[in-house]
């Protein structure tokens, strides 16, 4: 959902919005071999493992040796895999599973997070307007100061923020303050009068200009009216865009994360990412879905896999409409709370079904932005309009996977077509928990049905997959779990009318985010589960996540993160320590 400043420098959002497990030695019984020959880099036990898998969902311990478990069994038989040089982690009182990945999450936004003026924390309109007024008076004349994560539907004030909020603590820097979900900004009138809008402005395709009772611009631009705003963002120097997604990667990495899918990706960030990996400062294993311009680079080249494996992109990210909290979700009928707008549909269809048709024959994965009922139909009935195109023996790929990225509002009778056309329905289970106080308002009770419907689409035989869509939110893999098994806020809030009947098992809500990420990216076969053979990607947590009151999953910490059977993270307050 979140659009960055690379995206909207590049303005062409708007214009669109294999595994494989290696051979390895298999794990000798304990009577079979000695240290000598067996010995494994790291062995973890002591603990509850989780294996995402349905015959043998738990294990006692796993020993890894180079990037793959060498062994997944009883604690006593782990003993044969001990040598001299063996880490032992003991988990003593924590839990490990398959390394959690994050499937929809962009890796750059989060660094850029800690680097710019952060308003996720602001509680109400008075508060965001006081953090403007101290970060101005560190901010140099005439500079811009950008800045994001304000959402209004919390406030006390109940309204968005206008340009005379901004005027009265910046009269002469410009000001820019991306909402949350990056589908809407707030613009002071110095930034407004550097790009042109005016009362005489004219929102583009796809956009929306607010203006106010006299018809002067209020500051609110909403999702390709946003790109006006470009020429007064700088766009990052190569080392600062390298520097802002390392620390973007450490950030995820640290808070339990092991893998990333990285959404609208920039085609002239993916050398960036890959050369990261390639120098070994990359600790998150990432798959790439780029923005739309990198359609024709990436076909001509074909799919990109860098740092075994540690960088993939074979994916294009489009956009079908907006967000549901600044309105710009397309919805089959009007806003309940605002009956002169049914949203705003991004893609337009001859243009989109085009792409559609090439990307089976090119082999492309599409990944596409849908949040309303009608961005979600436009998807589905385009997707089966491409597939009527193009003969099944054109395709390059016979199981395409192509992913709706949010899937958020589906009208019911849409719900089964998603296994129908081999759609996997990509949801950030937090986006249900803070929507469900301005959802009601927005669609009224009867389009609730078929809301953030994570078990009814897993019911009707859809893949589905779970990720955060930080720096959206949060982007931590506790709220997320929780969101999914507790489908409430996390005072424990659900509210009326919120089918709880749509929330998630914890085997599935583990799967969510584990084996079912590694199906959404072709690699099922080497990740997502503990086997002998697959990589050895790890979360290991201070608690059991699986059996602990639901309130008290937000509670553990993250102790341990293992990508390809390093550790890329390690809490320094954890007890896990067994050496």
């Amino acid at each position: 959902m979140y659009a960055n400043k690379w995206m909207i420098s590049l303005a062409v959002l708007a214009l669109a919005g294999c595994g494989g497990g290696a051979d390895i030695a298999p794990a000798p019984a304990a009577d079979e071999a000695g240290p000598s020959e067996s010995a494994a880099d790291l062995v973890i036990w002591g603990g509850a493992i989780y294996t995402a898998r349905d015959d043998e969902p738990m294990v006692g311990a796993v020993a890894v040796r180079g990037n793959r478990i060498a062994f997944a069994g009883p604690e006593e038989a782990a003993q044969a895999w001990i040598g001299e040089d063996t880490r032992l982690v003991d988990l003593n009182g924590g839990a490990m599973y398959p390394g959690f990945t994050d499937s929809h999450v962009h890796v750059y936004g989060v660094g850029e997070r800690e680097r710019t003026l952060n308003l996720d924390s602001v509680t109400s309109l008075a508060d965001m307007v006081a953090s403007v007024e101290a970060a101005i008076a560190e901010t140099p004349e005439g500079a811009t100061l950008a800045g994001r994560g304000w959402i209004e539907t919390h406030w006390p004030e109940a309204r968005f923020p206008t340009r005379d909020d901004l005027d009265a603590v910046s009269p002469d820097n410009p000001v820019i303050l991306y909402r949350a979900d990056g589908h809407a900004l707030i613009a002071n009138s110095t930034a407004l009068a550097a790009v042109g809008i005016t009362r005489d402005s004219v929102a583009p395709s796809g956009g929306e200009i607010l203006f106010d009772a006299d018809g002067e611009p209020t500051g609110l631009l909403v999702d390709t009216a946003m790109f006006a705003m470009s020429p007064l963002l700088e766009t990052p120097s190569e080392e600062v865009a390298r520097e802002t997604y390392a620390e973007g990667a450490r950030r995820l990495a640290s808070l339990g994360w092991a893998g990333a899918h990285d959404m609208s990706v920039p085609w002239t960030m993916v050398p960036i990412i890959e050369g990261l990996a390639e120098a070994g400062e990359l600790p998150l294993r990432t798959y790439l879905s780029v923005g739309p311009e990198g359609y024709a680079p990436l076909a001509a080249g074909g799919m990109r896999d860098v740092a075994e494996g540690r960088v993939i992109t074979r994916a294009v990210k489009l956009y079908m409409d907006g967000a549901l909290g600044s309105r710009g979700a397309a919805l089959l009928e009007p806003y309940a709370d605002r009956p002169e707008t049914s949203g705003l549909a991004i893609a337009e269809a001859d243009e989109t079904i085009g792409i559609f048709t090439q990307a089976l024959r090119d082999g492309i994965q599409m990944n596409v932005h849908a949040i309303g009922d009608r961005g979600n139909r436009y998807f589905l009935d385009w997707v089966e309009e491409a597939r009527d195109q193009v003969s099944p023996e054109a395709w390059a790929l016979a199981d395409p996977r192509w992913r709706d990225e949010h899937s958020q509002i589906i009208d019911p009778a849409d719900i089964p077509r998603f296994a129908e056309l081999g759609v996997i329905a990509s949801f950030q289970p937090s986006h249900a928990i803070g929507d469900l106080h301005f959802a009601p308002a927005r669609l009224g009770d009867d389009r609730l049905e078929g809301a953030y419907a994570w078990q009814s689409l897993l019911d009707a035989g859809a893949h589905i997959t779970g990720g955060s869509d930080a720096p959206v939110e949060q982007g931590d893999p506790r709220i997320e779990f929780y969101a999914a098994v507790a489908r409430a806020d996390l005072s424990g809030f659900q509210g009326e009318n919120w089918h709880p009947e749509e929330a998630l098992s914890r085997e599935d809500a583990l799967k969510f985010f584990t084996a079912w990420p590694a199906y959404a990216s072709f690699r099922e076969d080497e990740l997502g589960t503990i086997a002998v053979g697959m990589r050895a990607d790890f979360t290991v947590f201070s608690g059991d996540i699986m059996t602990i009151p639901v309130a008290e999953i937000l509670t553990v910490e993250p102790w341990m993160t293992v990508v390809d059977g390093a550790v890329v993270y390690e809490s320094p307050d954890s007890f896990h320590h067994g050496e």
